[in-house]
């Protein structure tokens, strides 16, 4: 039998601790022996916003994962036809493993809008979802099928926006590395 390997998309724009604290989370959940955090290239669900580049994205995540031995940095959905749906990655990768076993990784607030999602039931057929709860998380409004695919893994999260760190606002949420990488490379200004 292979591995257990989580998957974690998302657009990291920018990295902050947030995303470190979920992917610790996952990880001391002891289900996944690693965890794949895929950088997305242009999320067709987020093109109404400026997006910073990808490779500046991808470097701001490999940074601030670097000392993670079980979390791997993937340009994977970059090289990937284009638009990046979660589905196709998926089929990717398990065609490329197929002796692994792959988890779809995500907060609470993903899970509530998973019906939202291309090919989300294709999805399910596919893996099981890992999702990081919140004390105190209501399902209500979840369907009983996304529910039936998903464990729960605890997880306190920080309340924080994406939009701050865009902004630089709450710089104190950004490692110390990946804001040395915003500042020479003139990122959020």
């Amino acid at each position: 039998m292979g591995k257990r390997i989580g998957i974690l998309g998302g657009t990291f724009d920018p990295v902050h601790y947030g995303h470190i604290e979920i992917v610790e989370s996952f990880l001391r959940s002891n289900l996944l022996d690693e965890i794949h955090i895929l950088v997305a290239p242009d999320p067709p669900h987020k093109l109404s916003r400026t997006i910073t580049p990808f490779r500046h994205r991808f470097e701001m995540a490999r940074i601030a994962f670097s000392d993670y031995l079980d979390a791997i940095v993937s340009d994977l959905e970059d090289r990937l036809p284009k638009p990046s749906y979660t589905v196709q990655t998926i089929e990717y990768i398990m065609q490329q493993y197929p002796d692994d076993i792959f988890y779809l990784c995500m907060g609470e607030d993903n899970i509530q809008i998973f019906d939202d999602w291309h090919k989300s039931r294709e999805i399910l057929d596919l893996v099981t979802l890992i999702v990081a709860e919140r004390p105190g998380f209501d399902s209500t409004g979840v369907s009983p099928e996304i529910l039936e695919r998903t464990i729960f893994v605890d997880h306190e999260p920080v309340d924080m926006s994406s939009s701050d760190f865009r902004n630089l606002e709450r710089k104190e949420m950004i490692p110390e590395k990946v804001l040395e990488y915003i500042h020479t490379h003139q990122l959020y200004l």
